[in-house]
């Protein structure tokens, strides 16, 4: 106790500068702090997204992953319903899932003949009920809830498709696309070559079975189960843009029975993945693992695979390793000046007070005696700097949070609340708070140990 009491009073000797050692401190946690919490929004927004779309997790067939874009139809689960009953039902997995939803994806071409235009298509079919609940999770407690799918109470022929589909199909007038050259007027049909027979053929019989559709109706062309060719007539009832320009140009989102009824006829439809969404993301390594149970023992399908959402998602990864690299630099270099500022009041401090390193030498204080003096001199200033930039990074955080400032995160179309994430990650304010801590012991170390070795005889000669 003797030994803090003289500490903290050395400190005070010089208050200005331990003051601006301490100001260097406060300002270098509070730096990290925030954007630590920035980092960390980042990621869990990145999560959401990604959880919401497509599931923690998804059922597949083995390699479909890596080769079924190709062809998807020969990777197709045929007893799909089964295993979403088998997961729903287990005891293990029952209190953990949300949703288990079939997915079926669909490459095609699709075309709006009216206008002699067509491109190819990456579409999927989808239950829109169940992922009207997947886009309802939100497990970090985001400000912005996720709104119902264009889709929701629409007809079985009903699409939507990304906004750059829908300029390339010549569907800006009627869908209202901005930022489109068409909607001032209508694009004459194209003079080339007519459309080829056997597509006009399939689109006559197609259309000879449906209602007359509008200026939005579409035909999608894929093959199906057995490679030959069908066409689907589609109403186009949104284009959404997605995000990145590859994907919108492509993208086209169906009801999971018309996509199976394009594909497999009047046969048993299939799907080509399994989403299953969780309560809470910690859960997923438990999930995981129960499911490649049930693949061995109930379901007794050697060729399933489970992948997880950052499997299924590169981007992810790669995402959140950028920040992780810019905030470790960030934090590194942060790190390194605290740690000069600190060394260089400690050496100032045993300059000052050789004559009296020497008089406690000469008293009986024994050298680690004097070490331990300067690194609780060290370590009282990393604590109170930890506890000053712990608390102006939370005042900062709480007056960004409330600033009503927007931004559009790395996968989102739409801008969303600017929000720092510190409140509620004890684990990351305690772990940086206890860094800057050691920080500033060690920073004190090599002073220390300097004055510690000071030979008496040699120290009182300042006197």
């Amino acid at each position: 106790m003797k030994t803090l009491s003289i500490a903290f009073r050395n400190l005070l000797r010089n208050r200005r500068r331990s003051t601006r050692t301490l100001l260097a401190m406060v300002v270098g946690l509070t730096a990290v702090l925030l954007f630590g919490g920035y980092a960390r929004n980042v990621t869990y927004g990145l999560q959401t997204t990604f959880v919401r779309g497509e599931g923690h997790l998804q059922i597949q067939r083995k390699n479909y992953f890596l080769y079924g874009a190709g062809d998807p139809m020969a990777y197709g689960i045929d007893r799909y319903q089964h295993v979403i009953d088998v997961v729903r039902a287990d005891k293990v997995l029952a209190p953990l899932v949300t949703v288990a939803t079939p997915l079926l994806s669909v490459s095609g071409i699709a075309g709006n003949y009216g206008a002699g235009v067509s491109s190819t298509v990456i579409g999927v079919g989808i239950v829109v009920d169940d992922q009207n609940r997947m886009r309802q999770w939100n497990d970090y407690g985001f400000p912005r809830r996720a709104a119902p799918l264009s889709l929701t109470s629409t007809g079985g022929d009903s699409a939507v498709i990304g906004t750059g589909l829908g300029r390339i199909l010549r569907l800006c007038g009627p869908l209202n696309i901005p930022d489109c050259a068409l909607n001032g007027g209508v694009r004459k049909a194209s003079t080339g070559p007519a459309q080829p027979a056997d597509i006009a053929q399939l689109s006559a019989l197609a259309a000879a079975d449906m209602p007359k559709v509008d200026s939005t109706g579409i035909q999608l062309l894929a093959a199906n189960a057995y490679g030959a060719p069908n066409v689907a007539q589609l109403t186009v009832v949104k284009a959404e843009s997605q995000g990145v320009r590859a994907v919108d140009d492509r993208y086209l989102q169906l009801h999971l029975p018309e996509a199976q009824k394009l594909i497999y006829g009047n046969e048993p439809g299939k799907a080509t993945a399994i989403a299953v969404q969780l309560h809470h993301t910690a859960d997923l390594p438990a999930a995981m693992q129960r499911i490649r149970q049930l693949e061995a023992t109930t379901l007794k399908d050697d060729d399933l695979d489970v992948l997880d959402f950052r499997t299924l998602n590169p981007q992810y990864l790669q995402i959140t390793g950028m920040f992780s690299a810019i905030f470790g630099f960030v934090t590194l270099l942060i790190g390194v000046i605290v740690m000069f500022m600190v060394g260089n009041t400690m050496s100032m401090a045993v300059m000052e007070r050789t004559v009296e390193i020497g008089t406690l030498r000469a008293m009986g204080v024994r050298r680690l005696g004097v070490l331990r003096i300067f690194l609780l001199e060290g370590a009282l200033l990393g604590l109170l700097g930890a506890a000053l930039g712990i608390g102006c990074a939370l005042l900062g955080a709480w007056a960004i949070n409330h600033g009503g400032f927007h931004w559009t995160p790395p996968g989102e179309i739409d801008p969303v609340p600017f929000t720092v994430r510190l409140f509620g990650e004890t684990r990351m304010i305690a772990g940086y708070a206890v860094g800057i801590v050691l920080i500033a012991a060690l920073s004190a170390f090599w002073p220390a140990r300097r004055a510690a070795r000071m030979p008496v005889v040699d120290a009182l000669l300042f006197a």
